[in-house]
């Protein structure tokens, strides 16, 4: 019987490693930096960083502002985030635009929100709309909502789809007005809170079968936003506590920290304390203050 990962798929990996090493043999010893660019970004996606590392840094070296914009990509890859700054200033010194952008995510990460912000706005005057969009998310995670508003409705004015979509979301949250039901309906094919929101209305409006199906869809294309309003919906609405709870795990590994919440809150009305305690606890270490208040209430009883 033949394993899975055996026969001809595994010659052809084999194969493929094979071809990636003897080319970078080859390159390493070439001056030619596209084709070192090239097999590079192919090291990258077949995972191989540090081997990426080494050839976007021999195509910087031969005078390339591109490899430093891809070096920065292999740096942050490897959660060297420091380096990754200076290789994106690097590149931007240079003329690559496109480097705003991620030098302001990864400036995000080391906690230098000032410098993501200005980043960001770099991003925002090269045209890069994704970039934009990444400011009005962080204003508005600052609690700068009226500022990150303006942003996300500046660069939907100027057609982008996924700022429409998030403009209709942050309107939603904030008037639950029925008539923005076609905008969210627009937007959740490219903004996956807008698909949740869209739902929510549908459930606000009496449309429980079809919230059902518009979440079930979320879940389906891998939306982790999906989850917690769909295991709601299923205990609420349709009072499936399995299938509630399947949704709820579901959210969890896909990285939905809230979900440990409503978790542990059905785990507790079915009698389950000790699996109900074990949820608030991982609720509260991912920092949801909810569940660490109802961990100390229950604690306390």
């Amino acid at each position: 019987m033949q394993g899975r990962g055996t026969g001809p798929r595994a010659a052809i990996i084999v194969g493929m490693t094979e071809d990636l090493d003897a080319r970078m043999r080859r390159l390493l010893a070439s001056d030619d930096a596209d084709a070192l660019i090239d097999l590079g970004c192919d090291l990258a996606d077949a995972g191989r960083q540090e081997d990426a590392e080494t050839c976007f840094r021999s195509a910087f070296e031969l005078g390339d502002t591109v490899a430093a914009f891809n070096l920065g990509n292999s740096l942050a890859a490897q959660n060297r985030w420091e380096e990754a700054v200076d290789a994106y200033e690097v590149a931007l010194r240079g003329g690559e635009a496109d480097a705003w952008r991620n030098l302001g995510l990864v400036l995000e990460d080391l906690g230098d929100l000032a410098g993501a912000m200005r980043a960001y706005r770099g991003a925002a005057a090269a045209g890069d709309l994704e970039g934009g969009l990444q400011l009005a998310f962080l204003l508005r995670e600052q609690g700068e909502r009226d500022q990150a508003m303006a942003v996300a409705e500046e660069f939907a004015a100027a057609g982008d789809e996924e700022a429409k979509a998030v403009v209709a979301c942050w309107r939603w949250c904030s008037t639950l007005d029925p008539s923005l039901e076609a905008d969210l309906r627009a937007g959740q094919h490219h903004f996956p809170a807008a698909r949740a929101d869209l739902a929510h209305l549908l459930r606000e409006t009496g449309r429980p079968v079809e919230a059902r199906s518009v979440l079930e869809r979320g879940a389906k294309l891998g939306e982790q936003v999906a989850w917690l309003p769909l295991g709601n919906l299923y205990r609420e609405e349709l009072g499936d506590e399995e299938a509630a709870e399947e949704a709820y795990r579901s959210g969890i590994a896909a990285g939905d920290s809230y979900c440990h919440q409503n978790l542990a809150v059905l785990l507790a009305d079915r009698g389950d304390l000790e699996g109900a305690v074990e949820q608030f606890r991982l609720g509260a270490a991912a920092g949801d203050s909810l569940a660490a208040q109802c961990l100390q209430e229950l604690e306390r009883e």
